[in-house]
């Protein structure tokens, strides 16, 4: 089976974070203009698109981007439906069979607009974040731009997450795909002493479907 790239495609349209860095990439400078090749040049912010948070990203003391394991971010990984749900709470996963899963990856739309930052959003509980490491998670990838809402200060989803050494992933692109076990791959840059970094998630099935009873 193929891969299935489940990354936001970076353009100048792109939605960011309110008040945040906007995407931009325009040519520096043209095959014309340097006689052999076109050069461009981008602009944006480490949290614009499909993107990992590092701890440091809301803790002055936290772990950097270039700092966290690369084997978080490749390997088994389930998605899960979890579309019309209005809070990431445990309730939510507990419905799920989650044991023996590193990384767990949550569905909340069927349609996503990529140009339109989104007014609301469910977000992950500090009830949910204790109850998926006692799981084994490891990571978590969420098709929304946060695990927090977007007036929160205090971040509740992030900090508890950290406390429960659990990974980020944010904005992946979901919309088309299906509950089940994939191999996933979605690696950071390599940024030095980064706050977080854009991806390129890309899944692939390891089975079709997933029956909830089969452990």
């Amino acid at each position: 089976m193929s891969w299935i790239d489940i990354t936001m495609p970076l353009n100048n349209k792109v939605a960011h974070w309110p008040g945040d860095t906007p995407f931009s990439y325009s040519l520096s400078a043209t095959k014309e203009q340097t006689g052999s090749v076109n050069v461009g040049s981008i602009t944006m912010s480490t949290h614009t698109g499909t993107h990992a948070d590092a701890p440091y990203h809301y803790k002055n003391n936290g772990t950097k981007i270039n700092e966290l394991p690369l084997d978080l971010y490749i390997g088994k990984a389930m998605v899960i439906n979890a579309v019309g749900a209005y809070s990431l709470d445990r309730s939510l996963f507990e419905q799920f069979p989650i044991e023996n899963m590193t990384r767990l990856l949550v569905k909340t739309t069927e349609m996503s607009d990529h140009e339109q930052f989104p007014s609301s959003f469910p977000t992950i509980t500090s009830d949910a974040a204790a109850y998926l490491a006692d799981k084994g998670i490891r990571l978590i990838g969420v098709d929304v731009p946060s695990v927090d809402s977007i007036t929160s200060k205090e971040l509740p989803g992030h900090h508890s997450l950290d406390q429960a050494g659990i990974a980020i992933l944010e904005n992946l692109v979901l919309d088309k795909v299906t509950e089940g076990l994939y191999e996933l791959i979605a690696l950071p840059l390599l940024l030095q002493g980064a706050d977080g970094s854009p991806v390129r998630a890309v899944i692939k099935p390891i089975r079709e479907g997933l029956d909830f009873n089969d452990k």
